[in-house]
């Protein structure tokens, strides 16, 4: 899958990608990770008082953010329908990485979708998923954010 990014963020990406570090010291720390077909890492981590996010290659992410625990969200599974989901949003300027997990919970295979979809200003500009043959990590369950409106 080619991911295209609108040339405000493309610059944006490539700007931040020079001083990028991993986001997450710790596993502890660790509320998401997956890697991609491409062999990019999605990851959200809990900083104590704020929410980390990066992607890109491992330990060379091309963005890496933090925000304050108060501007992320959450979306949390209230227990009733066919799927279980969760996410975790994160805000930068316009943009929003909202980073999810989805298990069906009524077939054979439990089949699961992950990823992050990236919307600028209220509209989807790409969504990215997870290798489903790779480790996905998730602990975002129960995580305190305040709900995502």
């Amino acid at each position: 899958m080619k991911i295209s990014y609108p040339p405000l963020l493309a610059a944006t990406l490539l700007a931040l990608g020079a001083s990028a570090q991993a986001a997450c010291p710790s596993a502890k720390a660790t509320v998401f990770s997956c890697t991609t077909a491409k062999a990019k890492v999605i990851e959200v981590c809990d900083l104590g008082k704020s929410i980390g996010y990066s992607f890109g290659p491992a330990g060379k992410p091309e963005l890496a953010l933090q925000v304050p625990r108060a501007q992320a969200s959450t979306r949390q599974w209230e227990g009733i329908g066919r799927t279980i989901s969760y996410s975790v949003d994160v805000p930068n300027a316009s943009t929003v990485y909202s980073v999810f997990w989805a298990a069906d919970r009524m077939s054979d295979e439990h089949e699961i979708s992950a990823g992050v979809e990236v919307i600028i200003k209220g509209k989807t500009a790409a969504t990215v998923a997870c290798d489903p043959k790779k480790k996905i990590v998730q602990a975002m369950e129960g995580i305190d954010l305040k709900p995502t409106p």
